[in-house]
């Protein structure tokens, strides 16, 4: 298609107000009346800040000469099968929370009210830990370790699923689509541009938490001090639960600034005969089905749970590995944590800066960053028939530290822009719902299988690498595939149909 050709096609699509027949980013969605400013980037920045999953360090209250038990769920467990149990409702919980109220945000203009109330939740949960100060009141603090989970988990969802309208609406971008409809840039340029921007604002955003995190740290170091948290049980347990009381306040003041500059961009109309009460299983079944025809969504679908279920597991490998070779005192941790989140903040700007400089792709970017969490299989295998490497040594958990936050840690980063670069972007909240849902159903069932391949292996706690490794080679070949261009394409043909109300034609549901 010649240049002058193309301009006459999308000015003409412009003037009938449709974009449908044309191979093209829907039209109507990039000509918004909405201008993303300086100050809303900036509050988009800032909320992550506050809803980080920053974790206060603290040790166990379990000693060598104390059996870590309780009774839940009508027996008696051990601790870390109760967390395990916990997690487990926690994600299912989340599962049907984000399937349910998932397609909301994609309809009317109420959806920055999801993100308030799953906030405002959490903040209250924070503060309600204030009142669990005592090892006694254990079950109360498990009510709240999965209330908290799951209002944080929602509201970071749909924090995070804004982006790429955010990225839509910026000036700049607004001007680049001009300059297509008049015939002056190629659209595939633009596509380019509008990628980019999508990579900035997800990298500034980790990069500023990254920098925010340092500082919250350096505030619980001084509270922890002020409370004597090395000095008892008690003492300990009581300063947790102020740092988790702080923690929620610090994001409470992040979020305000979201809260009140964020834009009510509109979103799609509710199909006839629709609810907000079956809208979003509806949904969720129409995304599953059209699956067929987004043949590059669900293979990025899957290298993400692969690849997620990898990384979400070398970690609670690595962790369980630390533990055996040293235990750490308070300021131990503390370092650690300082050492991670200072080279995670510097890895993701760094990655970002190389992506800007050469004009990088989003999947070229991630797959340079799947290589690294490979090398980090491979590492911990090397330690499966020697004690000399394999995360058996102090010094290689601080170098661990610094590997993580530089070269791992940008997948964060990456994944999720990927996620908003193969799903359509009427439904973007929907489909961050359901990589969501994915991201955490692999976040539960690795460390199952790791802990069966420990004990078949005679209790080799190195062995779960080499499965590790094996399954993030074969997720690296579901990402080979996934085709940007093609799912662009196949993205559009899913908008057009869901616009002329196919996709919810009751009559095409086998």
């Amino acid at each position: 298609m010649s240049k002058l050709t193309e301009k006459t096609e999308i000015q003409e699509a412009v003037a009938q107000n449709d974009a449908t027949d044309l191979d093209l980013p829907n039209l109507e969605d990039k000509s918004t009346i909405w201008t993303t400013t300086r100050l809303e980037l900036w509050a988009f920045y800032v909320f992550y800040i506050g809803n980080n999953g920053f974790q206060p360090p603290f040790t166990a209250p379990c000693g060598a000469d104390t059996d870590c038990v309780l009774p839940y769920l009508g027996r008696i467990r051990d601790v870390n099968s109760i967390v395990l149990l916990t997690n487990g409702m926690s994600f299912a919980l989340q599962a049907f929370v984000l399937l349910t109220i998932g397609a909301w945000a994609d309809y009317g203009r109420w959806r920055p009210n999801i993100t308030i109330v799953f906030t405002i939740v959490a903040v209250a949960v924070s503060f309600a830990w204030l009142g669990v100060k005592d090892p006694s009141k254990w079950q109360a603090g498990v009510a709240l370790y999965i209330l908290g989970l799951i209002a944080y988990q929602c509201a970071l969802t749909f924090w995070t699923a804004a982006f790429p309208g955010l990225a839509r609406d910026l000036p700049e971008i607004k001007q680049s689509f001009a300059d297509v409809v008049d015939g002056k840039k190629l659209l595939e340029d633009h596509e380019q541009m509008e990628s980019l921007e999508r990579n900035r604002i997800s990298n500034v955003s980790f990069a500023v938490c990254s920098a925010g995190e340092i500082i919250i740290l350096a505030i619980m170091v001084g509270i922890l001090k002020g409370v004597k948290s090395d000095e008892s049980v008690e003492n300990n347990t009581k300063a947790f639960s102020i740092l988790i009381a702080f923690s929620g306040g610090v994001w409470l003041l992040c979020a305000l600034p979201w809260f009140f500059l964020e834009k009510r961009r509109p979103g799609l109309s509710l199909p006839p005969g629709m609810s907000l009460l079956t809208i979003g299983f509806k949904q969720t079944y129409v995304a599953f089905r059209e699956c067929v025809r987004l043949k590059q969504t669900f293979l990025y679908l899957i290298f993400y749970f692969l690849m997620g279920d990898v990384l979400n597991t070398t970690v609670t490998v690595v962790g369980t590995l630390q533990n055996s070779v040293v235990s750490y005192s308070t300021l131990q941790l503390t370092l650690l944590l300082i050492v991670g989140i200072v080279t995670q903040g510097l890895g993701i700007y760094l990655f970002w800066l190389v992506q800007k400089r050469f004009q990088i792709s989003t999947k070229a970017m991630l797959c340079f960053n799947v290589f690294w969490i490979l090398i980090l299989t491979i590492w911990g295998l090397i330690g499966v028939h020697t004690d000399k490497f394999g995360f058996k040594h102090v010094w290689e958990i601080w170098l661990y530290q610094a590997f993580y936050g530089l070269m791992v840690c940008p997948w964060y980063a990456y994944s999720q822009t990927m996620i908003s670069e193969v799903s359509p972007l009427p439904q973007m909240f929907l489909f961050f719902a359901l990589f969501s849902v994915v991201g955490k159903t692999s976040a539960f069932i690795g460390p199952l299988v790791s802990s069966a391949i420990i004990t078949a292996s005679g209790n080799n706690d190195n062995m779960p690498f080499a499965f590790l490794f094996g399954l993030g080679s074969l997720s690296t070949i579901f990402l080979y595939f996934v085709d940007v261009k093609k799912s662009r394409i196949e993205c559009e043909e899913f908008v057009a149909a869901e616009a002329r109300r196919k996709a919810f034609d009751d009559a095409n549901v086998p």
